[in-house]
């Protein structure tokens, strides 16, 4: 027999929005209603994008340039799928 931990992972959305010279992010549960208490702000999006690829968004060649698009219109958003330790920190 082999022995594993199951590791859940949790899907989340993450929006991010550009306000002023700020990037501010917040997170909703994947029924899209529910926000996380857990927001971050950012002075440089490179953290955003950053925070995406932590949090296991996909990362092919089109998701990529969705995120530099959604940079230069100064809002976005991306599909999250967190562990639970990471889910936890945004509770």
């Amino acid at each position: 027999m082999f022995s594993y931990t199951h590791r859940m992972t949790h899907r989340v959305y993450m929006n991010f929005m550009l306000r002023g010279d700020t990037w501010f992010c917040q997170f909703l549960l994947s029924d899209l209603k529910t926000p996380l208490p857990q927001t971050f702000t950012f002075a440089d999006f490179e953290k955003v994008r950053e925070m995406a690829k932590r949090g296991g968004a996909e990362w092919t060649s089109a998701d990529r340039q969705t995120l530099e698009y959604a940079f230069t219109q100064g809002r976005g958003a991306v599909w999250l799928k967190l562990t639970d330790e990471q889910m936890e920190r945004l509770r």
